[in-house]
């Protein structure tokens, strides 16, 4: 699930994969085979040599466009909605890490059905900033989750 509640107020999103690590290997291996079956009509000639780098060149396109989604998917949300304090933490692709922090009480959860980068945008706004949660999840994720961060919120 691309987002869990691990007690009433600690919160963890993480994005949805849809391909797991053996379906990687199996779309590489059936593009390449794919690839390979126009190119057995060559066979034996110099045209081969000629079209064999560009089939390789489109598989290791292919190979490393899903490694890049891959990397670009290890994205972690952390919630903590303490009494005085709420912290919320992001760690991304490429080591890159950011928090934010804000006096629980002055912690407003808005949800911009629209105007924002994707539909029902969620956004946590105090301490002067306004930061996004959960952007990666689907719109009925969001939808979802909105209400629940607003009485998550009301609880303490």
């Amino acid at each position: 699930m691309p987002y869990r509640w691990t007690s009433d107020t600690d919160l963890e999103l993480t994005p949805h994969r849809s391909l797991p690590p053996q379906g990687f290997a199996a779309v590489i291996l059936t593009f390449f085979t794919l690839a390979m079956i126009p190119l057995t009509a060559f066979l034996g000639t110099m045209a081969l040599w000629g079209l064999l780098p560009f089939a390789l060149l489109a598989t290791w396109g292919l190979w490393w466009g899903l490694r890049r989604s891959y990397a670009d998917g290890l994205i972690t949300e952390q919630l903590r909605i303490g009494e005085a304090e709420t912290l919320l933490t992001r760690d991304g692709p490429r080591d890159s890490h950011a928090e934010w922090r804000c006096n629980t009480y002055w912690v407003r959860v808005t949800d911009h059905e629209t105007g924002g980068p994707v539909p029902h945008y969620l956004t946590l706004s105090g301490n002067g900033r306004e930061v996004e949660i959960g952007a990666f999840l689907s719109e009925d994720e969001r939808k979802r989750l909105g209400p629940e961060l607003r009485a998550a919120f009301r609880r303490t």
